[in-house]
């Protein structure tokens, strides 16, 4: 007999994918082994025993006479036919058999086990065909395989149990009699009938899952659960893209409906042609003698009750496979909502599937609801950030928080992170921390606990979008005093920076719009009362009204332009508080005429701009506080003599520009401490410099210079001389007088050798001498050593 397990291979697949057969199919898969058994079985019986046994039927002749040539009538004798006689009686009976049984036997007995066998394995192909198909398997083996991960992972456990409802506090001095009365169910094995009696939908996942598995993950457990969040969103971007799966399982159930109807059409038609009595004719005389023959069809009684029974078992096979296409087609199984799982559960942002995504999780729900449950975990964002939070605490502990700690530039602890996925709560236990930067770190939400940190005052985001706790906010409105942001998008910034009533600097680097008065992302910063600085790093073409707000407290203002043509500046008047002021690469020409208004005005910077003339500085004079000029980065050709009038300067900066003559005038300024002349074209410098006599800078680098005038060296308060890249071939003996000097730059330049008096310059070291390593040899050997020093 024909064992069952060489058909196996047509019904065949991974132990796995039962979690995507439906009550149906299994039931249909059991119908078609029956099926299968019976097809099997007549196949043997057709193949181990006589199919047919014939007998020949006695032939006799009436009134029939010859006619003899005398034509009278003579009636014959009849003698009994006895077939001819040869040693081949078993033969020519086998012969007999076998062509009645090729002539006589209808169609439907001969082959009936092999059309059950045939259509059996259809249904069993058409049943597991989306399980082999390689568009549709890869999907599925994919699948299964991170949600039995998503299943088993502790997170889902965590997750899960965290937003039951119940906090550990609460779960801890739950009714002590509920809790032994729920163990007892578990002891006593009543758990069965409880889930017998109980949808698994309305299950608490309390029942479900154990506390003790709700502990704090480890680190390993941590990235595991980490990489099944980016899993599944690759899997599910991939799978929602097409519906192979549904319309894959759609015809294969047509087909096996087509396939029901067609055989109980003509079965039903052609089951009485199963006879025990067949009825043979046969032209074989000339073998046997005979050509009319009864036979008896030996299993004709077997295989008309195994028909009767095949029909009845196709029947339930095709009605349930009707009910699977009303399934199929009356439910909108490409689309899937999770809703009682967020009643269920409480994680409210678990997004509904679509198409073979969507399609899977209706099979795993007639499989078992709790997969998609446990599954939806794995969608959740806010679980995601629960995770990352998670796996930040483990990763970033305080002792390596605080060994991240630098003094900045203001002098105080900072604390810098870059580009993590989330804030950690440990940052919260490092409570020296005084300064904390973040530098793209995005969905974050500044928790309450960052009140712990009673030290902290400034704040820098950049590229970072972060909302805060209400909590937080307070804390920020009290403590902060520094705020930094740097945005993409205008809609990037923190709502809550506009509350922050004791910020005293702000600094905000993005794109804004390049029409200011339509720009509603600073109109709130009338509610800063105590600011004071303010920087804007972007693309104005007129300074925005809500800087005007502010004017009344703003001492100092940066506006950093990104070549966009600044043209409306009459808004600058209205700060009469500014003490600083920056327009840097505004493609400004001239000096701005508001900027006269200005008189508690110390510091001017207008860098890289257009300026070619500079004859508006005249109306400087009236800036009585102005104690610093920057005119630098520009394309200034020459210096207008009403320099001198502006008395009160101290420090001046031209360098970068095109000046070929300083006019003597200059040296007027006779406050000058810091003078910068580098990157000009400037030839010769005038003896009256020697008027300076407050000069502690003085920068010449990158001229044309070839000689230099002693009353330089009459300037004894220099600190910083910088000549390098110039035409200078002699260095006068007069550096002597110079003895406060701490830097000299001379390289660039045509000197053969150094003067001796540089052993004057006892500030001098050989750290603070730019100068090439050959001419510095040209000093005595005790010079050198001197310089070398410490």
């Amino acid at each position: 007999m024909i064992p069952v397990t060489e058909f196996r291979q047509f019904s065949e697949q991974q132990p796995q994918f039962r979690v995507l057969k439906p009550w149906w199919d299994v039931f249909t898969d059991y119908l078609s082994v029956v099926m299968l058994m019976i097809g099997v079985f007549g196949c043997t019986l057709q193949v181990r025993q006589d199919k047919i046994i014939c007998l020949p039927q006695k032939m006799t002749m009436y009134n029939q006479t010859i006619l003899l040539p005398n034509k009278t009538a003579v009636q014959p004798d009849v003698p009994e036919m006895m077939g001819r006689k040869t040693n081949l009686d078993f033969q020519q009976y086998s012969f007999i058999n076998q062509m009645c049984y090729e002539k006589a036997l209808h169609w439907y007995a001969k082959y009936f086990p092999y059309l059950v066998l045939i259509h059996t394995l259809i249904f069993m192909v058409c049943s597991n065909f989306w399980f082999k198909f390689p568009g549709s398997s890869s999907k599925i083996e994919h699948f299964i395989s991170i949600l039995g991960k998503c299943f088993d992972s502790p997170w889902t456990t965590r997750a899960l149990s965290e937003v039951s409802g119940e906090n550990p506090e609460e779960k801890d001095n739950k009714n002590n009699s509920a809790s032994k009365a729920i163990l007892n169910v578990s002891v006593e094995g009543n758990l069965d009938s409880l889930e017998k009696t109980q949808s698994l939908k309305s299950i608490p996942e309390k029942i479900v899952v154990d506390k003790p598995t709700a502990s704090a993950l480890d680190k390993k457990e941590g990235e595991q659960a980490k990489a099944l969040f980016e899993k599944v969103k690759k899997f599910r971007l991939h799978v929602e893209e097409g519906d192979i799966l549904y319309v894959m399982y759609v015809r294969q159930t047509v087909l096996k409906v087509f396939k029901f109807l067609l055989i109980i059409a003509y079965n039903s038609a052609l089951v009485s042609e199963v006879q025990i009595t067949v009825k043979c004719s046969v032209d074989i005389q000339d073998m046997t003698g005979y050509k009319h023959f009864s036979c008896n069809h030996t299993m004709a009684h077997l295989f008309s009750k195994l028909s009767y029974c095949y029909l009845c078992f196709v029947a339930v096979y095709g009605f349930t496979c009707l009910y699977t296409s009303y399934w199929l087609f009356y439910r909108s199984l490409k689309e899937y909502s999770f809703e009682y799982v967020r009643q269920e559960t409480g994680i409210d942002d678990i997004p509904d599937v679509k198409n073979d995504f969507a399609f899977m999780l209706h099979m795993i729900d007639q499989y078992d609801p709790l997969y998609s449950k446990r599954f939806a975990v794995f969608l959740s964002e806010v679980s995601e950030n629960k995770l990352k939070q998670l796996n930040l605490n483990h990763e970033w502990t305080p002792e390596k928080l605080r060994q991240r700690l630098l003094t900045n530039h203001n002098n105080r602890l900072e604390l810098q992170l870059f580009m993590l996925s989330g804030l950690p709560d440990t940052i919260f236990e490092v409570t020296e921390l005084q300064s904390l930067k973040l530098e793209i770190i995005n969905n974050v939400t500044i928790p309450a606990s960052i009140a712990q940190l009673e030290n902290l005052q400034e704040l820098s985001l950049y590229q970072c979008c972060l909302k805060s706790h209400t909590t937080a906010t307070s804390f920020l409105k009290d403590n902060l005093k520094v705020l930094r942001v740097k945005f993409d998008d205008s809609r990037e910034l923190p709502h809550w920076l506009y509350h922050l009533r004791n910020l005293e600097e702000l600094y905000l680097i993005g794109s804004l719009s390049p029409d200011a008065s339509k720009n509603v992302v600073l109109e709130s910063l009338r509610e800063l009362k105590n600011l004071k600085t303010l920087s804007l790093k972007s693309n104005f073409t007129k300074i925005p009204q809500s800087i005007v707000d502010v004017s009344s407290h703003l001492q100092r203002l940066y506006v950093y332009n990104d070549g966009t043509k600044l043209v409306m500046l009459n808004n600058l008047k209205k700060m009469v508080n500014l003490t600083e002021l920056e327009l840097v690469h505004c493609d400004l020409e001239r000096i701005p005429h508001a900027v006269f208004s200005l008189t508690n005005l110390q510091e001017l910077d207008l860098k890289e701009n257009n300026l070619r003339s500079i004859e508006e500085i005249v109306s400087c004079q009236h800036l009585h506080k102005l104690t610093c000029l920057k005119l630098w980065h520009n394309s200034i050709c020459y210096i207008p003599e009403h320099i001198k009038k502006l008395g009160s300067l101290e420090r001046l900066y031209f360098s970068h520009n095109k000046i070929e003559i300083l006019p003597s005038h200059l040296f007027l300024c006779n406050k000058l401490r810091y003078l910068d002349l580098s990157n000009n074209d400037i030839r010769f410098i005038p003896p009256e410099i020697g008027v300076l006599q407050s000069l502690q800078y003085f920068s010449v680098t990158c001229n044309k210079i070839e000689n230099l005038p002693d009353e330089l060296f009459f300037c004894k308060k220099l600190k910083t001389l910088k000549l390098g890249k110039n035409t200078l071939s002699l260095l006068s003996p007069k550096i002597s007088y110079l003895v406060l000097l701490t830097h000299l730059e001379l390289k660039g330049n045509h000197f053969e050798l150094l003067p001796p008096e540089l052993r004057f310059c006892r500030a001098l070291k050989r750290g603070g001498l730019v100068v090439e390593d050959v001419l510095f040899e040209t000093l005595p050997s005790d010079i050198r050593d001197k310089m070398k020093a410490e």
